[in-house]
């Protein structure tokens, strides 16, 4: 069976540490301009030249998006970053824009280029034109069904194609939504998305100003647009059978947690179609893994079939959290050094999450400032301290320990 790439998002550095330790076979990330993620925390050029070291040094690809629709007081800026991206030699760049491909070509021509889904690519005759340009790999369009995909696949074996498997689904084709720009005047075309399509609406009549009717029975009022997440888990084995190069996440701008349990989730998921029988693997906890962190609930979206009415999630925003991250681990060992991004005391019962499936419940015996090695009542998040732990159990580097919701 042909090996498949399972690529994730990294909208920081200590994020796509998190990711590859996970098991990322490739991370994608963008720049504090050019990137449709503008307000994730992206890599600064000097994050940038790292992030591409730590990559190659484990086994891992690197990938930076330069996929905004450019407008002409970009273009300066841009051919200045293509040719820093010349200088530190990610693997390859994400581009939709038909100007900013023909930049990288003539000042990045080493470097592989990659087609953003924003491009809109739905049939095989499209992937052809943009792979006669000299664009290595296509990302399809997020609208594609199984059939779609399989007959461009057919006709085009020698074409390297991406798919989207998990992640925040816009209302729009592939991305290309105007709705940010009208309601809130952020482009989402250029990376400055409000995210609209996930506001609470109501209905108002206009004799009534300041009177709301939610069409539903719901104080918090109607998200018509609100799709719910994709999630292809259960359909990995046919997108591998038919020849996808390389699986998608969405979610530069999610945070850590969300990171480590669908990266772990999938990389669990795909080495155990690909034969590599992962320990602890069962499909049963595949989905309570993914159940557990924030999500707006699942749908297949077009693999299958048309997108219904409970493809949308219409009670709120998101669906309930299971799971907390209550920090990362900085420096491994059995007393090791982590940065707590939650209220944390002794005594507390957390979860160490593996590098596999395996997890290990412990309690905090003690907290202790890294500098002065004094004992802490409490960390209030955002410190680095170290603890110590029963059992004393081993930590490994850029692991995420976690807790369960109690709300």
């Amino acid at each position: 069976m042909k090996t498949c790439e399972l690529l994730a998002p990294a909208g920081s550095l200590e994020k796509l540490k998190i990711a590859i330790f996970y098991g990322a076979d490739a991370v994608y990330f963008g720049a504090k301009d050019f990137s449709l993620r503008a307000r994730a925390g992206n890599l600064n050029q000097s994050e940038m030249k790292e992030a591409v070291s730590y990559a190659r040094a484990h086994n891992a690809k690197a990938y930076v998006t330069v996929n905004i629709f450019a407008r002409n007081k970009d273009i300066d800026r841009i051919m200045d970053f293509l040719s820093f991206l010349s200088s530190i030699q990610p693997d390859g760049i994400i581009v939709s824009d038909p100007g900013i491909i023909s930049l990288a070509q003539k000042l990045a021509p080493q470097i592989p280029l990659h087609l953003s889904t924003q491009a809109n690519t739905m049939n095989y005759q499209s992937v052809l034109f943009w792979h006669r340009l000299g664009i290595k790999r296509i990302n399809l369009a997020r609208e594609l069904g199984l059939e779609e995909i399989k007959t461009i696949r057919k006709r085009l074996g020698d074409v390297e194609l991406e798919v989207f498997v998990h992640g925040a689904i816009c209302i729009a084709y592939s991305g290309r939504c105007m709705l940010s720009l009208y309601l809130t005047g952020r482009e989402a075309n250029q990376g400055h998305c409000a995210h609209p399509c996930r506001y609470s609406y109501a209905v108002q009549e206009e004799k009534r100003p300041g009177e709301y009717f939610p069409i539903e029975e719901d104080q918090k009022g109607l998200y018509i647009f609100n799709s719910k997440d994709l999630c292809l888990i259960e359909r990995l084995s046919e997108l591998v059978n038919c020849g996808i190069d390389s699986l998608k996440i969405e979610g530069r701008m999610k945070g850590k947690l969300y990171i480590a349990t669908v990266v772990r989730a999938y990389r669990a998921t795909l080495d155990n179609i690909l034969g590599r029988c992962p320990k602890n693997f069962s499909m049963e906890k595949i989905r309570a893994e993914l159940k557990g962190i924030s999500s707006r609930g699942y749908t297949e979206n077009f693999f299958s079939t048309t997108p219904k009415l409970n493809d949308m999630l219409y009670e709120g925003s998101k669906a309930p959290q299971l799971f907390i991250p209550v920090g990362v681990v900085l420096k491994q060992g059995r007393t090791p050094v982590i940065r707590a991004n939650y209220v944390i005391r002794p005594g507390d019962k957390l979860e160490y999450m593996g590098r596999g499936l395996e997890d290990r419940n412990f309690q905090i015996v003690a907290i202790r400032d890294t500098a002065s090695n004094e004992p802490l009542a409490m960390t209030t998040g955002g410190e680095t301290v170290r603890i110590e732990t029963h059992p004393a159990i081993y930590f490994e580097e850029y692991a995420i320990i976690r807790k369960k919701n109690s709300n």
